[in-house]
């Protein structure tokens, strides 16, 4: 079983999200900022295979919070897939450029999460 791992501030697309994901047979994990992902990927005891980060969180941006987990060397492995409103050519482009293994446009269809983790995750 896949434990993934989503920040995302907004609580409906956390509830559209989580419920795809877990009727897939994913375990999930949530958190609503980049500081509190980044504390629960450094505890030892916990292991995540995927992260699905939005890019507009209060604080640190999920921008920023890819690149610096996809430079850290503990981290770099983790599927990453972006999944945010932003929805232009250039927001998709520097997403991927941060290190992002997928990007995803809001809202997004439970099929389209679902296969894309499954792409990056199994």
């Amino acid at each position: 079983m896949s434990t993934l791992l989503i920040i995302e501030d907004n609580p409906v697309d956390t509830h559209v999200l989580r419920t795809h994901l877990e009727d897939s047979g994913f375990d999930v994990i949530n958190v609503t900022t980049a500081e509190a992902g980044e504390a629960l990927l450094g505890q030892e005891n916990v292991t995540i295979d995927g992260i699905v980060l939005d890019v507009v969180l209060p604080g640190k941006s999920g921008y920023g919070l890819c690149r610096e987990l996809k430079r850290s060397e503990s981290t770099a492995n983790i599927p990453i897939i972006l999944c945010s409103s932003k929805s232009e050519r250039m927001d998709r482009k520097w997403g991927l450029k941060q290190g992002a293994n997928a990007y995803l446009t809001k809202p997004v269809e439970g099929n389209e999460i679902v296969s894309t983790v499954r792409q990056l995750v199994s």
